[in-house]
């Protein structure tokens, strides 16, 4: 949408007198467009219906059915991107210390208005309404960069504990790890950011890796001791059950079902362990890999179904940057 067919930020007034709506709109509406509405229940609708055009919202403290600072702590839950603001014609001091308190209103009017300081008090919401949605829509985006970053670092991870566990193996199998998480739909993981900060999510990744890595090796070895090789085909059916529940080896290959977590330490949470079945999946490429195969993925009806192949040259530099560009 561009800025010339965005809507422009409204406001929205309720009161259950008719008059005071017609006022309200008279002398505000050459600000802002002026929805109203003659009670909470109303209120809420038309907050559920047009939140993302709404900037500000001004509600009458008493009305019948419910209170103006009910609808208050409605907005404030769900929208707290509108601005709040109480206005009532009683001195109904402890409903509102109690919201001013709780940061359910941004200002508190008493009627009778003074229409030249409501206007200003109205400017002044509408300014601030714009400020945040900008301040809002920066930290999207500086989020949105960041999860790419996580991401790009655990691929990163991915091959550096491939390259480092399976020593002088002909292939680290980065691109079928990777295909796999491509194939299930990755998303990208929760920010973190919003409830860490910088040092203790590095120290999350980190530690999360690290028992990452420790379980791929120790599977790894397991795998080592209880295959000796011999018919990959054969390899591959033993290896299937270690994957996940439902994993079954099929001809030259393995189907994984829709909810298999190929894409498991990519996108969960850094507080997230990572499971013993997605060690296995690293594992069991790694095993592959050793011996010269690996596996090669595509979407199908019922799952992803993986097809072992003769493996091919190790990636470049460049080749790895071209996987990390697509997530």
């Amino acid at each position: 949408m561009t800025e010339a067919s965005r809507p422009v930020p409204a406001i929205l007034y309720v009161d259950d007198e008719a008059t005071a709506l017609k006022y309200f709109q008279r002398a505000l509406g050459s600000m802002a467009p002026v929805i109203t509405a003659e009670s909470v229940e109303e209120g809420k609708r038309i907050l559920d219906e047009q939140s993302d055009s709404i900037a500000v919202l001004v509600s009458d403290q008493r009305m019948p059915g419910a209170y103006g600072n009910e609808l208050l702590f409605y907005a404030w839950d769900r929208y707290p991107h509108i601005v709040r603001i109480l206005t009532t014609a009683y001195s109904e001091l402890e409903h509102t210390v109690e919201a001013v308190n709780q940061g359910q209103i941004h200002r508190y009017i008493q009627k009778p208005w003074d229409i030249a300081a409501l206007r200003m008090e109205i400017k002044q919401a509408l300014e601030l309404a714009r400020l945040r949605k900008e301040h809002s829509q920066l930290l999207r985006e500086k989020l949105l960069v960041r999860q790419r970053q996580t991401v790009a670092h655990r691929i990163g991870t991915v091959y550096t504990l491939s390259a480092s566990i399976g020593g002088e193996m002909p292939v680290v199998p980065v691109e079928a790890y990777l295909s796999g998480a491509l194939c299930v739909g990755m998303t990208p993981p929760e920010p973190d950011w919003l409830m860490m900060d910088h040092a203790d999510l590095i120290s999350a990744e980190a530690f999360r890796s690290a028992a990452f890595g420790r379980e791929v090796r120790a599977r790894l070895a397991q795998l080592e001791q209880r295959l000796d090789g011999g018919e990959m085909a054969q390899a591959l059916a033993a290896l299937a059950p270690g994957f996940g529940d439902g994993v079954q080896a099929n001809g030259d290959g393995i189907l994984f079902p829709d909810d298999a977590a190929l894409a498991e330490y990519l996108e969960t949470a850094a507080q997230t362990p990572v499971s013993a079945q997605h060690a296995a999946w690293l594992a069991g490429l790694l095993w592959l890999g050793k011996r010269g195969f690996t596996l090669q993925l595509a979407k199908v009806d019922g799952g992803v179904q993986a097809r072992l192949v003769k493996a091919e040259a190790a990636l470049s530099p460049s080749e790895l940057a071209g996987w990390v560009e697509q997530f």
